[in-house]
């Protein structure tokens, strides 16, 4: 699946067959990014879209040394899901 990073809109984007998805976030802080919204057509739902875009982006504020916030419901869950993989990244 191939995930566009846009750095000026702050958000990670895929289009698949014609329908998009994204996963929007907002920089707090410059040491912070915070995933505040995941949205997914609903043709592509159930095909792993957001849990790609979760990956992308949490690697992106890994190689970054970002610390994470989740106000986005589905990070939010996604991050508790693989709390072994990500809570290093988690504001505390």
């Amino acid at each position: 699946m191939d995930i566009q990073h846009h750095a000026a809109d702050q958000e990670f984007t895929t289009t698949h067959n014609g329908y998009e998805a994204e996963l929007a976030y907002a920089r707090p802080a410059d040491d912070v990014i915070d995933f505040t919204h995941t949205y997914v057509d609903e043709n592509l739902r159930g095909q792993g879209v957001a849990e790609a875009l979760a990956r992308t982006a949490l690697a992106y504020a890994r190689e970054q040394h970002l610390k994470v916030k989740t106000t986005c419901r589905f990070m939010a869950g996604f991050v508790q899901r693989h709390h072994d993989e990500y809570a290093d990244l988690l504001v505390s």
